[in-house]
């Protein structure tokens, strides 16, 4: 009896962890911007310890943007996205590994390469999310 009363009422299916609109690629480009960004200031300055700082916020913006793109593969493409994109797979590695080059680099060029990649998921995110 009490198996019945706690039943669900009402079943629910999403093909991510949620119901859609909680994944962005927007939120691994704005991390990946700031990497970029701390790269610029840090060049641009010569003072030893503002340069220490800049190295840690640009190694922990650097590894938010990698967790957020993790995430969309991990969580919201699926098998579907893949055999439609066949590129997906590498392109999310290509930007994991430029991700890491930007963390490890204090040169903006690799935070370029970081957002190109980005764009890139981002361009296949949207069509995903028209279909």
């Amino acid at each position: 009896m009490l198996s019945r009363l706690f039943a669900p009422k009402v079943k629910v299916s999403a093909h991510c962890d949620l119901p859609c609109g909680v994944y962005d690629p927007a939120q691994a480009r704005i991390e990946a911007e700031s990497v970029k960004a701390v790269q610029e200031k840090y060049q641009a300055n010569e003072d030893p310890h503002f340069r220490a700082r800049a190295v840690v916020i640009k190694e922990q913006r650097a590894e938010l943007a990698k967790h957020h793109v993790s995430v969309l593969w991990s969580d919201y493409f699926k098998a579907p996205h893949f055999e439609k994109y066949p590129q997906l797979h590498q392109l999310v590695n290509d930007t994991l590994k430029a991700l890491s080059a930007a963390k490890a680099s204090t040169d903006p060029k690799t935070g370029e390469k970081a957002l190109e990649l980005i764009a890139e998921i981002d361009k296949i995110f949207w069509e995903t999310k028209k279909a």
